[in-house]
């Protein structure tokens, strides 16, 4: 059991304060007594700083690839519909390839044909004439074009040269017969006029 002048005794240390907690000595030195808290605080608070800034750039990484990728989505987008857009456009090439010597037969058979319109022959190819303007109404509707290069000048993204002439009064590089018609399919050329050239 504790006297009564060992209880007081902790009553006062209890109690006690630190002379610099004192009005008169607080402001004359630094006290030593209560730094541990602030500096427990400052630490804390460069952890969250730094936590923040973390933060910060993993939030601004993810923006910019975010950005990247929506950029990234419209240049396929594009892309895509382009080519969607170019195969559309030139879907029926194939075919017309394929009709093309049929045309060209059509055409043979009506050159067949000669002044004389009363005979059988002429008869007949009238027939022919008749199936060979709707057939080239049809060609039009999808943008099937004769290439013209007759007394023009040569020009080897539309003309193939097979065959050269010396021709007078006619300019080298003129395109002076055509040999087989060429065709464009819209812009494209899917078949060149085999054309002769003059030297």
């Amino acid at each position: 059991m504790k006297s009564e002048m060992e209880k007081e005794v902790d009553e006062t240390l209890e109690t006690h304060e630190c002379d610099c907690c004192s009005d008169d000595n607080h402001q004359e030195h630094h006290c030593d007594c209560h730094e541990e808290e602030p500096k427990v605080e400052r630490k804390k608070d460069k952890a969250k700083n730094k936590k923040k800034e973390k933060y910060e750039e993993q939030i601004k990484e993810l923006e910019e690839k975010s950005l990247r990728s929506q950029a990234e989505l419209v240049n396929y987008r594009k892309r895509k519909d382009e080519e969607v857009s170019r195969i559309m456009k030139y879907a029926n090439e194939d075919i017309v390839k394929r009709i093309l010597p049929v045309l060209d037969n059509f055409e043979r058979a009506i050159d067949m044909d000669d002044d004389n319109l009363e005979d059988e022959v002429s008869k007949f190819l009238s027939g022919f004439k008749m199936i060979y303007v709707d057939f080239k109404n049809a060609m039009k509707e999808f943008e099937v074009i004769d290439i013209d290069g007759k007394n023009k000048p040569f020009d080897p993204t539309y003309h193939q040269a097979v065959l050269t002439d010396v021709v007078e009064g006619v300019e080298p590089g003129m395109v002076v017969e055509v040999l087989q018609k060429g065709y464009l399919l819209k812009d494209r050329v899917i078949r060149p006029a085999m054309v002769k050239v003059s030297e």
